[in-house]
């Protein structure tokens, strides 16, 4: 069996890629760290965005592991323009998975590129693998997992959160836990 904590990021002061974990954050990163730490994880890849690493950093420093950052793990674009309606954009592109705005990215092309992740985590040869990522991204990986995850499970995510993918010796999916670090 192969285990996939799918963890999104800790408290952070804004949504850019250099936006800082709170002070919050910092401590939640902690916590984080003091909960994995008997997980026997031996890989660890994280969104090169600032907030993702420094939640998992304070493990990967207890561990002695490097954090290998992966573009595709960043935040999907959901439009190149700010949107006072963004919620009800973002709702519709859990309904139609083609759908993409001016200068975003659909949630097909958004899974697509999380799911590679993963497939390549799963070939690695390691059996316990953290990923760190962003809310709606992490979601559409999930919903590649279970077609009823939707707007609404996105909605009721937290920062952090950590959701566990348990796969077979085959790479295939049997469960799907929500964790909640």
């Amino acid at each position: 069996m192969k285990h996939l904590y799918i963890v999104r990021h800790c408290k952070a002061a804004g949504q850019e890629p250099d936006a800082p974990l709170t002070e919050t954050g910092i401590q939640q990163a902690e916590e984080l760290a003091e909960w994995f730490s008997n997980k026997e994880v031996d890989f660890i890849l994280s969104s090169p965005f600032d907030r993702a690493y420094r939640t998992i950093f304070p493990l990967a420093s207890r561990l002695g592991i490097e954090i290998t950052l992966d573009n595709r793990l960043s935040e999907r674009i959901l439009s190149s323009e700010n949107h006072a309606d963004w919620r009800e954009k973002l709702s519709k592109t859990y309904e139609d998975l083609d759908l993409c705005y001016e200068g975003g990215e659909s949630s097909n092309a958004a899974m697509s590129r999380a799911v590679s992740v993963v497939v390549e985590a799963l070939n690695s040869g390691k059996k316990n693998i953290v990923i760190v990522s962003h809310g709606n991204l992490i979601s559409l990986l999930l919903k590649h997992f279970d077609r009823s995850i939707g707007f609404k499970e996105w909605e009721a995510m937290s920062n952090p959160d950590v959701f566990q993918l348990t796969f077979s010796a085959e790479n295939k999916s049997s469960k799907i836990s929500r964790i909640n670090g």
